[in-house]
């Protein structure tokens, strides 16, 4: 790569999530905990992650299915309160935020010696997903086409390229950072999508949010010559 142009296109890419049943669920919290530690990993991503590609969030207040059902199911303001705070990103393995989870649980049980068993209103199903990755045929040819490449971009292909990117690439990041990262004059640029954590905002917060970095990242180096 040279000049600050890339020698190999960004190809956009564009998913979909499986979602596939474990044949797990759950009636308690003591069971949720003992089924958690021993559950396919790819059933912690599909809880924490799948809710962002639903055609519509079952309970939006909630940034994971785990929070979600301690408090509609359970009825435990407290526990959901902490589970809605674990950021996925802080963890540089799924191993890692199964464990945090996990942790979360056993102390809200300590506190309590009755909510351990007591009985949900509704089962909690684990579920696992297996990712579809589809080829738009569109590409990317120069970083500052980043902006108008990520508006035509569909919620799977932000999916795919900011979020699920973080589990293929060497360094745990997006696909935009692998792309720009090796050429010369985009680095405060890679910073500044580095800044960026995804889970709290929908797909389509994501897309604007990306869109107006690499806008007013552009219309600042023309500016500036």
């Amino acid at each position: 790569m040279h000049n600050g142009k890339a020698d190999e296109a960004f190809y956009i890419k564009d998913c979909a999530l499986v979602s596939i049943s474990t044949g797990q669920k759950v009636y308690s919290l003591a069971e949720l905990l003992e089924h958690l530690k021993d559950i396919h990993a790819g059933s912690i991503y599909h809880h924490f992650w799948s809710r962002l590609l639903r055609p519509s969030f079952d309970h939006p207040e909630f940034h994971n299915d785990f929070a979600a059902w301690a408090y509609h199911a359970i009825h435990d303001q407290i526990l959901a309160e902490r589970l809605n705070l674990v950021d996925p990103l802080d963890f540089d393995t799924l191993e890692g935020l199964r464990q945090e989870i996990i942790e979360i649980i056993e102390e809200r049980m300590d506190e309590s010696e009755y909510l351990p068993w007591t009985k949900a209103e509704a089962p909690f199903y684990f579920v696992r997903s297996q990712i579809v990755v589809l080829d738009t045929e569109r590409s990317i040819q120069h970083p500052w086409e980043l902006g108008k490449g990520v508006k035509t971009m569909s919620p799977g292909s932000i999916f795919y390229h900011f979020i699920d990117a973080r589990r293929r690439t060497p360094d745990k990041t997006d696909d935009f950072q692998c792309w720009l990262k090796p050429l010369k004059g985009y680095e405060s640029l890679v910073i500044a999508l580095s800044h960026i954590d995804p889970y709290f905002n929908t797909l389509t917060e994501l897309k604007e949010e990306l869109v107006l970095l690499f806008e007013e990242y552009f219309k600042t180096r023309v500016k500036n010559g």
